[in-house]
């Protein structure tokens, strides 16, 4: 059956930079895949209804994966639905990320359900791989630099 894997962080940077963050290719192509990858987004489409594209390449094998999806739901700066889908025929089904950014005292809370995960992805190494992945998140928007 396949996983649902839940996160929550809390971002020191505002909703607005975060959202910016998930629509904008090259923010992706940097903080989505965890350490260890590189990204390529072929397509990003951010409007409801629009393709997202791309693929990870294994840095220590060369192996790459590529998967793509559409965009369901799009409220600016508070939240994004979309799916993904594999491209490899024993990584099977649809999964679903709905992406939850709320305003706080200190920055965002994000909140990131994705249901649907392949059976042979164990949960353990999705959480692992999201935790790198929101790690460079915020890295990414955390510095505010003004110049």
């Amino acid at each position: 059956m396949p996983s649902t894997i839940r996160l929550h962080r809390v971002i020191a940077a505002k909703p607005e930079k975060v959202y910016r963050a998930f629509v904008e290719s090259d923010a992706v192509a940097s903080w989505l895949p965890p350490y260890g990858f590189l990204c390529t987004v072929q397509e990003l489409e951010a409007k409801v209804g629009g393709k997202h594209r791309m693929s990870f390449r294994n840095f220590t094998t060369g192996a790459n994966h590529s998967f793509g999806g559409t965009y369901v739901e799009l409220v600016p700066n508070k939240r994004l639905v979309y799916t993904d889908s594999f491209d490899d025929p024993n990584l099977p089904g649809e999964m679903r990320v709905t992406v939850t950014l709320k305003a706080v005292s200190v920055g965002t809370e994000i909140n990131i359900e994705q249901t649907g995960v392949p059976d042979v992805i164990p949960p353990e190494g999705c959480y692992l791989g999201w935790q790198d992945s929101l790690d460079k998140l915020a890295r990414l928007v955390g510095p505010e630099i003004n110049e």
